[in-house]
């Protein structure tokens, strides 16, 4: 076994260890640790930007495409919202040691349901430096240590990060241990995270689809999937223009390189020739390229210069980037039809003013999040109020949507007795 073998084999031992402390801490404790962490932050800001640029140049210069480096980059901006969602992470409910139920036997036994830490997470991201704050504060704050596995363009970054973190907690004389970054660029790294049962409670991928496919193959120790966002807008033909427009424009052009922006734009072929045009010249405008069914095509010859031929892979492609899908179709039922084949059950919208057509879409789409005129960029755990979210589960169970604190427990039964036996 190779030395940097045995240094993540020992960094998950030291996690584990960590971990049984973490479960045993108080909220106070907890909280201190997040507010000591966002002071870090901001005291080693010129440290953290720096090891940022070093990789923001190396992915510049292997032609990486602009959203790729939106998703990467650091900024001081970015640098006080990540230390505003650890404040907002204190100032949230601790649901370690709620008790979810509770009742009494006819013997006598009183049972009690109690959220308790998921143990050790197992973190797998792609180039987001923000994912290590935001997924180690609601790792600690639960209770739970984390092991962070980035992707390796990325590597300063996240050193830097979890660098100023580990400062932190040791400066508030806890266990630094329950932070571990493994820094190894070989992708075996990844595998033998995802297979070390009895140190790893459970691993969470997040990025693109063949991120996330390689850890569902891979792993022996369960996984809270963690789903890509070919998010839909339907506009229905009642839909008002220009709440069409501003929300169409805001869920692809507000930041596209993220999994909540949407891909695919439904068009309802009853809604005004006019409406349909001026929304399609809107997002050409923002510095959209669309690719449109050839329905849509035959529909605006006038927009013929800009409008591109979709092909079937279209319908299925999270672009995260300033590119949308555009079809036009028969109805509600037609479009509801084409969700279900395409979608990655994140996020779908339908903008109209029928009540009826937005209950049948809100009670019929299989998704984590659906929405009645309101833009898909709402799915995310600050926006639902539930602080820094670990990511978005599009899977069913045992978390699903915007996966907040109660998203990072599990919970236990304590029996207590005066003497019974079975």
């Amino acid at each position: 076994m190779g030395n940097w073998k045995q240094q993540l084999q020992e960094q998950l031992r030291l996690a584990k260890q960590a971990s049984r402390k973490w479960a045993l801490l108080t909220t106070e404790e907890k909280n201190n640790a997040l507010t000591a962490i966002g002071e870090q932050l901001l005291a080693d800001e010129t440290a953290i930007l720096e090891a940022n640029k070093q990789d923001l140049a190396r992915a510049e210069a292997d032609g990486q495409a602009s959203s790729y480096l939106d998703r990467l980059r650091l900024t001081p901006e970015r640098i006080r919202d990540l230390v505003d969602g650890l404040q907002q992470l204190v100032a949230l409910e601790d649901p370690v040691g709620q008790s979810m139920d509770r009742w009494t036997r006819p013997n006598g036994l009183v049972m009690e349901q109690i959220r308790v830490p998921l143990g050790v997470i197992g973190m797998v991201y792609e180039a987001r430096p923000n994912v290590t704050i935001d997924a180690a504060a609601i790792a600690l704050k639960t209770g739970n240590a984390i092991v962070l596995r980035g992707s390796h363009s990325a590597v300063n970054s996240n050193l830097a990060l979890a660098r100023s973190m580990r400062d932190a907690l040791t400066k508030s004389g806890l266990s630094p241990e329950a932070v571990q970054y493994l820094p190894f660029a070989e992708h075996e790294s990844v595998d033998m995270l995802c297979t070390a049962n009895g140190l790893i409670d459970v691993i969470i991928p997040r990025g693109g689809a063949g991120l996330i496919s390689r850890v569902l193959k891979t792993a022996s120790v369960p996984v809270l999937e963690t789903g890509v966002g070919n998010c839909h807008i339907f506009v229905e033909r009642t839909a008002d223009y220009a709440m069409a427009e501003t929300i169409v424009l805001n869920a692809k052009t507000s930041r596209p390189s993220v999994c909540n922006a949407a891909e695919s734009l439904l068009l309802d072929h009853e809604w005004p020739l006019a409406s349909q045009r001026d929304l399609l010249q809107r997002l050409h405008d923002a510095g959209v390229e669309i690719r449109a069914c050839e329905r849509t095509r035959k529909q605006h010859p006038e927009l013929s210069s800009f409008l591109k031929e979709a092909n079937e892979e279209d319908w299925d492609t999270e672009y995260i980037d300033l590119i949308i899908a555009v079809r036009t179709v028969e109805s509600l039922e037609d479009a509801l039809e084409h969700i279900s084949l395409h979608s990655t059950g994140h996020s779908e919208a339908i903008v109209t003013e029928n009540e009826a057509a937005a209950q049948r879409f809100l009670a019929t789409v299989d998704a984590t999040t659906v929405y009645h005129n309101a833009s898909t960029r709402f799915t995310d755990g600050g926006e639902f109020g539930f602080g820094a979210e670990i990511g978005i589960s599009t899977q069913k169970l045992h978390a699903r949507g915007p996966m907040g604190l109660p998203a990072l427990t599990s919970y236990k039964y304590v029996v207590r007795g005066t003497g019974q036996i079975r």
